[in-house]
């Protein structure tokens, strides 16, 4: 394609699409994935364009250096730069503002959204703080994630368990090493990631709802490109991309992000959210919002119908809106620190 876009005349017939991705190891097995999709349902191959964003070449925490976008701006550039002509995203990296000049072409159906413990000596949390606390130790556990941290402390808090949450960064294979190290007793990640990875062995315990909310859009793909995008044969790329869409976890991810966006979180807040549908025609929104040290944890939940038609996604995010309300009259703004604006 000669670093010309998809837009306008039609594109070289032999050319590769160009799948803009992160170069973790994570992205590239995702982006792998959804470049094998449109290969099968386009005809045409697909080439991974590997992009280096600053999330990836900052050692700072995620809340120091923003969260938000950090992992996302690079590829969005290259798409309106017509260095690619799609991108794949972990869809809990999205800012929840639409991007001008990009869409939403689709949204794959949702990987397992909780997240997971990989322990020493494959033991689960519980038995984890109780085996340490017998010995005179606190259980020293991993993640770069304020949400994580919150939900960790408070766990332990009405427990009246010994915990300490420890601020890491890296990759999975990073984050694992520590506890094969000896440096950590555990670590805390997306269930997604490892199974994407085939680690799910490694996991040793899910961490259910009750104890861990996940991110807003934990477990789901992104899928971008630009509107005018155009395949050989003059037809929409958006609407060749549109056939990977799921419906279902795009409703649950839209009520998720307008949570999100309405409570206005910042990139260091413990804000989680997840939607699942309920009975025939509900869909149920849990949202958490907390301080990192665990003391404080309001958590609510919503639910509304649902009828999966051209209407669902404007009420999935009216819900979420709704839930983010009541939350702020609860004094969820207080527990934020700095709120986006």
């Amino acid at each position: 394609m000669n670093g010309q876009p998809l837009t306008g005349q039609s594109p070289d017939a032999t050319a590769p699409l160009r799948l803009g991705t992160r170069r973790s190891a994570l992205a590239m097995a995702q982006s792998g994935m959804v470049a094998r999709e449109v290969t099968r349902l386009t005809g045409r191959p697909v080439e991974l364009v590997e992009i280096t964003t600053y999330g990836d070449i900052s050692r700072e925490a995620l809340a120091q250096i923003g969260g938000t976008g950090v992992f996302v701006s690079a590829l969005r550039d290259a798409l309106l730069e017509g260095r690619i002509d799609f991108a794949v995203h972990s869809l809990k990296d999205l800012p929840t503002a639409a991007p001008e000049g990009l869409v939403l072409a689709a949204v794959p159906e949702r990987e397992d959204f909780r997240d997971a413990l990989v322990a020493r000596e494959g033991l689960t949390l519980g038995e984890l703080v109780e085996k340490l606390a017998g010995s005179g130790r606190t259980a020293r556990i991993g993640t770069g994630s304020p949400r994580r941290m919150a939900q960790l402390n408070a766990w332990a808090r009405a427990r009246g368990a010994q915990l300490e949450t420890v601020a890491i960064r890296g990759n999975v294979d990073t984050r694992i090493g520590f506890v094969a190290s000896g440096e950590l007793d555990a670590v805390v990640l997306a269930t997604a990631g490892l199974n994407r990875l085939g680690r799910a062995a490694e996991i040793t315990e899910h961490l259910d709802r009750e104890l861990m909310i996940p991110a807003p859009g934990q477990g789901a793909l992104a899928v971008e490109c630009t509107p005018t995008a155009v395949l050989p044969d003059g037809g929409s790329l958006a609407a060749a991309l549109s056939a990977l869409d799921h419906t279902p976890t795009r409703v649950a991810v839209a009520a998720e992000r307008a949570l999100l966006s309405a409570l206005e979180a910042g990139c260091s807040a413990p804000v989680a959210g997840l939607a699942v549908r309920g009975h025939e025609n509900e869909l149920r929104l849990e949202g958490v919002v907390g301080t990192t040290d665990g003391a404080t944890l309001l958590k609510m939940s919503a639910d509304g119908p649902i009828v999966l038609d051209e209407t669902a996604e404007q009420r999935a995010a009216a819900l979420g809106r709704a839930l983010a309300a009541r939350l702020l009259d609860a004094g969820a703004a207080a527990l934020m620190g700095e709120r986006a604006r």
